[in-house]
């Protein structure tokens, strides 16, 4: 049987009584005072319209530039904002007035290395337990429209189809690449010899519709894969497949590959 530590003792019943740990630093949207969640009105604004926008049907990446086209600034009063950011914003309960306690843990007491909790220690809901930016309403929208979209699969021949199965079409990148510009997925396409991958939208309505977006040639994508995510840098598209949720594609480069 494991002995809590002290400290980690007294930790656990904070956690058990809803005390939260409010020192954050740098959360968009909220300060700490005197030990309870404050507020910060217009970085507020700022939540609430990244939650609007992507209830309009903008992608990460589309919210992404409107931000840096607006000059609206990162927490840290950076002018480029990261997508992946924006993907864990609108997924924080800490949104909506509500905390899970315990996200992490120390794993070896030594080195002070935190890992994720999976279930391995206790986790703590607590409801309303600071001012809320978005609604409950708004917040469980966004939620759902996470999952429909993570739902979608574009098929080879261009037409959209729901499933609850992870891949169902015949190529793999056919469903985890998408267009940072407009959203759309990769289609595959064979040309001089080559196979190559260009976003939907530029295929179906022209150049002028998503015209930066840039066509990859599929050898090269594998080659960024297989240093990226495979074993001994060999690709291994099984690898790829069970790893790999989607990678954003901007500016003739792989701009995120989210696992």
């Amino acid at each position: 049987m494991q002995i809590d530590s002290p400290a980690t003792f007294l930790r656990k019943r904070k956690f058990e009584r809803g005390e939260i740990f409010t020192k954050y630093k740098n959360f968009m949207g909220y300060t700490c005072i005197d030990g309870e969640m404050v507020i910060v009105p217009e970085e507020a604004d700022v939540v609430r319209k990244i939650f609007e926008l992507y209830l309009q049907g903008l992608s990460f990446g589309q919210i992404k530039m409107y931000l840096e086209s607006m000059n609206i600034k990162t927490v840290t009063r950076n002018e480029h904002w990261d997508s992946s950011t924006i993907q864990k914003m609108l997924k924080n309960e800490k949104y909506k007035g509500d905390s899970r306690l315990q996200k992490t843990y120390v794993e070896d007491v030594m080195t002070g290395k935190k890992v994720k909790n999976t279930g391995q220690v206790s986790s703590y809901y607590v409801k309303d337990s600071h001012p809320a930016i978005i609604s409950e309403g708004i917040f469980d929208k966004v939620q759902k429209e996470m999952t429909r979209r993570s739902r979608v699969v574009y098929k080879e021949d261009g037409t959209v189809e729901k499933t609850g199965k992870r891949y169902t079409s015949k190529y793999l990148f056919g469903n985890i690449l998408e267009c940072w510009y407009c959203g759309a997925a990769y289609r595959r396409r064979a040309e001089r010899g080559k196979v190559v991958w260009r976003c939907g939208t530029r295929m179906e309505s022209g150049r002028d519709t998503c015209g930066d977006s840039p066509t990859l040639n599929e050898e090269w994508i594998k080659e960024i894969l297989a240093r990226n995510i495979c074993e001994d840098r060999i690709y291994d598209e099984e690898i790829v497949r069970n790893k790999v949720d989607r990678i954003s594609v901007f500016n003739k480069h792989i701009d995120k590959i989210r696992i």
